[in-house]
């Protein structure tokens, strides 16, 4: 099989509408695991995606007049390829992401779920008749908004770009995508191969790796109508404000400190094996990692024990050449704000169970008890493989407490389901769900948070996805010209 990535263009150059040379010059491809350059990667500069913008603006008036089963035929195509390509491009997650193995297949499958659920897009029904005067017609449509920039970032860069890339294309807009610098190949690069190869026109899908100068641009610059952002609250709110002040009308997907409640009754063996994997998956880098676990006082010991020893267990190494449980975290920057949470709580007071240690980027999973609200590790997003943990005395108790914070993506609830429902209702969220734990993502399900998370869902399934890539038309048609009085 070809290699998807085997012409060597990406290395060197930006994706506009053709592969080109960026304004920003090159940057390493670093591998985090081991620190080597897996090669180099063009960035743009400001300049470059103003340029973008005008092409694709051009490139979008034809696209949007394509027949929808044409548009719909080259997603299918895409998603085709994702599969085709699997092994490649999770070799590249693994490598440049560090994720492990599990984590980079399920980013490659859901990439490639996102492209077929959007292949049904161009064929959904666009509007609705509206009543209106005798002798008129009256319709409400739905029209391409025009071009929309994706701004992703590193920790699943593969499906936080594709999953606003793959509905907007199919509804017709061209697409300015700026990956994070660091994961520029599986975050942009390979998505500007597969749907070159899928057969979309030149100038719709430009790829735009840069840092937050390019990311300024691709909101500001004027042909951009959508901004669909994914990242940290204090970056969204920045997208959102500069947005604001440019009239552009953005979509904000932001961090989280999602809580896991453990009711009385609970199977304690599952629920510690879930926080686990809530907490640990990919390093804890994740919106939807467990950042806080609530346990009910009548399982709270025998659930940390067992935390505590799956955590002291998992093996923590290289994803490209042994089998782990956990990789790297992204860069020292990050362990470094990692540690320094953990050991400024452990000295406000919460007890270190297991980890709280690290070599090279390589941190232990981390089990923190007694963990209190003014605890930086309970009140702040850590984007590492910890899990604190405290106990409750009981249900009102464990809502008030997941209620207590200023995210809202998700809530996991484990336990009876009459009694999840009821915590379920009353604890403000973008997502729930009942014995499971916080990170789950599929392609057709809307997803997106509340309060600092974000603005809602307008990420998956045909609903958010038209409403966030679309504007709204009204139109109005008569068969003959209305007499007036003038």
């Amino acid at each position: 099989m070809a290699s998807l990535l085997d012409d060597g263009q990406w290395s060197t150059r930006i994706r506009l509408d053709t592969w080109c040379e960026g304004g920003g010059g090159r940057a390493d491809v670093v591998e985090p695991a081991t620190g080597q350059s897996l090669g180099t990667v063009g960035l743009a500069a400001p300049q470059d995606v103003h340029r973008a913008a005008e092409i694709a603006a051009a490139a979008q008036r034809d696209w949007a007049a394509t027949p929808p089963e044409e548009r719909a035929a080259l997603l299918r195509r895409a998603g085709d390829l994702w599969n085709k390509h699997a092994a490649e491009v999770a070799g590249w997650l693994v490598r440049e992401a560090g994720s492990v193995r599990l984590k980079a297949d399920l980013e490659v499958h859901t990439a490639a779920q996102e492209c077929y659920e959007a292949a049904a897009l161009p064929t959904h029904p666009a509007g609705e008749v509206l009543a209106s005067a005798a002798g008129r017609w009256s319709l409400a449509r739905r029209r391409p908004a025009g071009v929309v920039s994706v701004i992703s970032p590193f920790n699943f860069p593969l499906v936080l770009s594709i999953r606003s890339v793959a509905p907007a294309l199919a509804l017709g807009n061209a697409v300015l995508l700026k990956p994070d610098p660091r994961t520029a190949v599986c975050g942009g690069a390979v998505l500007a191969r597969i749907f070159e190869e899928a057969g979309l026109p030149a100038g719709v899908l430009q790829v735009l790796p840069g840092g937050a100068d390019v990311g300024e641009a691709a909101v500001t610059a004027a042909p951009v109508r959508v901004v669909s952002f994914t990242g940290s609250t204090a970056a969204g709110r920045r997208v959102g404000a500069l947005g604001a002040q440019h009239l552009k009308r953005t979509h904000l997907e932001l961090g989280g400190n999602s809580a896991l409640i453990v009711l009385p009754g609970a199977d304690v063996e599952r629920a510690a094996s879930a926080g686990a994997f809530g907490s640990f998956l990919h390093q804890g880098q994740i919106c939807m990692t467990t950042g806080r676990h609530l346990v009910h006082e009548s399982l709270y010991e025998q659930y940390l024990a067992l935390l505590a020893d799956k955590a002291s267990r998992l093996p923590v190494g290289d994803p490209h050449t042994s089998e782990v449980a956990l990789g790297p975290l992204i860069d020292a920057e990050q362990r470094t704000r990692v540690h320094e949470v953990v050991q400024d709580s452990v000295c406000a007071g919460a007890e270190l169970l297991t980890g709280g240690q690290y070599d090279g980027l390589f941190y232990r999973p981390t089990v923190l008890a007694d963990v209190q609200d003014g605890h930086r590790a309970w009140s702040e997003e850590i984007f590492g493989p910890v899990a604190p943990v405290r106990s409750v005395s009981d249900v009102d108790e464990a809502v008030a407490a997941a209620a207590a914070t200023e995210y809202g993506l998700s809530l996991g609830i484990l336990g009876e389901t009459g009694a999840a429902m009821r915590v379920a209702d009353a604890v403000p969220s973008g997502i729930v769900h009942i014995n499971e734990q916080t990170v789950a993502d599929e392609a057709h399900a809307p997803f997106g948070g509340v309060a600092s998370s974000g603005t809602g869902a307008r990420f998956g399934g045909a609903a958010a996805n038209i409403e966030a890539f679309t504007e709204t038309q009204w139109l109005t048609a008569r068969a003959d010209i209305a007499p007036y009085p003038f």
